[in-house]
């Protein structure tokens, strides 16, 4: 009976060590994509130029503002700084019923005539997509999109979103502007945060888009045709990272997405507690998007073909199981150093433990490289150094990922909220020389 139980883990540590290093594998490749696609293809400032505001068509923004009234400020003057006819922005400002501060402070605010208070009501789940979804009942534009309360948007990003609507056939659904961080210099977490977001964002998504295949989308500054959205049901209220989820949906129904070279300014989190509880709720929803979509296996796979089934494994399953297997097998390797447990090699057969040296050594070195490289060709050529610590910042993330597994079993549905306005003022980014328009399709 002892063999068989030895064996039986053998088998499943091999498994999992080849399902690691086909993700390692797949994420290397995708990347080494992302680095021959040219700076994405041009839409001229001319086409931006042609532009007549008169034909421009309303466009709804939603704004979700739990406990957010410290950004408000920065919020509305963002919102007014876009270049977009004022008469044809229609911006919802979501705030919750019982957000008694907040709600104090954007009527306080003076706020501009084509912002609109909406007061959600403060039934469960208590959730960033269930705003949403209140808030898109009452759209009244022919495109829509989300902004976060901290995000500081390009000017052009709307104008650019038409453009790239304008280019394409019906079954472009969703255009998602990039994301970066303003505040990315304040300390050694933002640093890696940032760099970390410019190897999703310009290396990793610009390949899947590429490739055509499912992609998860940002939880912000995603564009999307009203009518489609809304005849996928809008987002789903239950799942923490709606976008993820909303970005395997529309693969499923046929449609399709392109990403702007238009930049979106958040606040990275610069607190390790605040950083766990945020990084902990994308994980969760991850792991919750996966459950849901592989309840029927085979319908999926009929849906999506190979091609996407195969993809959303690796990007959806992959991502979290790579965070949630690097503490197991950092603490067999530093328990066999400690102790020689006879125990431990029988896990590993040789070819497999070969592997798994590869996954720890190399694996290592390739996500430095691939955050080196994000940073770079986003032209933060400043964080590069600071890459070379990426391993510190894998471990904070499997602590999170742990997090995130508990939490899926105890409270599945709760909201951790990420608190902002812990930046200065002054690390706001200079958005009014924003890059020329520039575009990638799927």
């Amino acid at each position: 009976m002892i063999w068989k139980l030895d064996l039986t883990f053998a088998v499943i540590s091999s498994l999992l060590i080849i399902m690691y290093s086909v993700t390692i594998g797949y994420r290397l490749w995708m990347i080494r994509q992302g680095t021959d696609i040219p700076a994405e293809s041009l839409s001229t400032s001319d086409e931006l130029a042609s532009l007549d505001d008169r034909d421009l068509p309303v466009y709804t923004i939603l704004v979700p503002a739990r406990e957010e009234a410290a950004v408000l400020p920065a919020l509305t003057k963002a919102l007014d700084e876009l270049d977009y006819p004022k008469d044809r922005l229609d911006v919802k400002l979501l705030l919750e019923e019982d957000d008694d501060e907040t709600i104090h402070a954007a009527r306080s605010a003076h706020l501009p005539s084509f912002i609109d208070i909406v007061i959600v009501p403060a039934d469960n789940p208590r959730t960033k997509p269930k705003a949403c979804n209140y808030g898109l009942l009452r759209a009244r534009g022919e495109y829509v999109t989300i902004f976060d309360a901290e995000d500081i948007p390009e000017p052009l990003q709307l104008k650019k979103a038409i453009l790239a609507f304008r280019k394409h056939d019906d079954k472009l659904a969703c255009v998602q502007a990039k994301l970066s961080y303003f505040n990315a210099n304040q300390n050694l977490l933002t640093r890696w945060f940032t760099a970390e977001y410019a190897s999703w964002f310009d290396l990793f998504l610009p390949s899947l888009y590429a490739a055509k295949l499912p992609i998860p989308l940002g939880g912000t500054s995603n564009h999307f045709r009203t009518d489609r959205l809304r005849e996928l049901g809008g987002w789903d209220p239950y799942n923490v990272t709606e976008d993820a989820d909303l970005g395997i949906r529309l693969y499923k129904a046929g449609y399709y997405a392109s990403v702007i070279d238009s930049n979106t300014y958040e606040e990275a989190n610069s607190e390790f507690v605040n950083w766990v509880r945020q990084r902990s709720r994308w994980i969760k929803g991850y792991i919750q998007t996966w459950l849901v979509h592989m309840r029927h296996p085979l319908k999926l796979y009929q849906s999506m073909g190979p091609r996407g089934f195969w993809g959303f494994q690796m990007s959806i399953l992959g991502t979290p199981l790579m965070f949630l297997l690097n503490p197991l097998y950092w603490f067999l390797t530093s328990l066999w150093f400690m102790t020689n447990w006879h125990i431990i090699p029988s896990l590993f057969p040789p070819g497999i433990y070969y592997l798994g040296m590869i996954n720890l050594l190399g694996g290592n070195f390739i996500f430095t490289y691939i955050n080196a490289l994000g940073a770079a060709k986003h032209g933060n050529w400043d964080l590069v150094p600071y890459t070379l610590l990426t391993p510190i910042y894998w471990s904070m993330m499997s602590l999170a990922s742990w997090k995130a597994l508990v939490q899926l079993i105890t409270r599945p549905s709760h909201w951790e909220k990420t608190i902002h306005g812990l930046s200065a003022p002054h690390q706001l980014p200079p958005i009014a020389n924003a890059a020329p328009v520039q575009e990638s399709t799927m």
